[in-house]
């Protein structure tokens, strides 16, 4: 459906709607500059960074990429996080990218997920870097939408796990920075069940990175 539209419709950039481009140069802009740090309202135990205010392009390119199906712009908002990475990493250590997890209804009526789709461009662009998808949101988990933080941090409590089955710790050098990947940091409720869940198999990130912070 989206193909046949596309023939009919011009594109359309996700951040300013500029016709004739589904991300145009200076929205890339918007999320081009150094990562900022960032101080969510519930603590995770690791610092935060946000390519951007979860505002202007970059708010609108993550809505479009989670809610009207835009699966193009996982190459622009990939690219982004690369960006973004290769300014936080440390000199020539390995990275390895951890995505944060998504309701499996969510994605599933998102037609995947846009985090994880993201997050293997950037790994795509970063020597020395992997993706590996560990994390998992159990069953009872409601949309955090509208939840105060305490809410949000009940709400995930021990429903953030890792993935039964998978190596306890993935197969990278022992130098290698862990991020955990997202692409709105609101509250932090999020980033630090994720950030337990890793922890407790013996895979403490370093960093949070995401592309939005509210």
């Amino acid at each position: 459906m989206r193909t046949l539209l596309d023939l009919i419709l011009p594109a359309s950039c996700a951040g300013c709607r500029a016709v004739g481009v589904g991300w145009c140069a200076e929205c890339a802009a918007a999320l081009a500059g150094p990562p900022t740090r960032v101080w969510p309202r519930t603590e995770p135990g690791v610092p935060c960074w946000a390519l951007g205010p979860y505002a202007g392009p970059g708010r609108r390119a993550v809505l479009a990429a989670k809610e009207q199906g835009r699966r193009d712009l996982a190459e622009p908002l990939g690219l982004a996080l690369a960006g973004g990475l290769a300014r936080l990493r440390a000199g020539d250590r390995p990275l390895l990218l951890v995505p944060a997890p998504s309701r499996t209804v969510a994605a599933r009526r998102r037609g995947g997920d846009p985090v994880l789709r993201m997050t293997q461009v950037a790994t795509s662009w970063l020597p020395d870097s992997q993706m590996v998808s560990l994390l998992r949101v159990w069953w009872g988990v409601r949309d955090s939408v509208g939840l105060t933080p305490g809410e949000r941090v009940h709400n995930l409590g021990g429903r953030v796990t890792t993935l039964p089955g998978r190596p306890a710790t993935p197969e990278m050098p022992e130098n290698a920075e862990v991020v955990l990947v997202d692409d709105v940091l609101t509250t932090g409720a999020t980033a630090g069940a994720s950030v337990r869940a890793l922890t407790r198999i013996g895979l403490r990130p370093h960093a949070v990175l995401v592309i939005c912070a509210a």
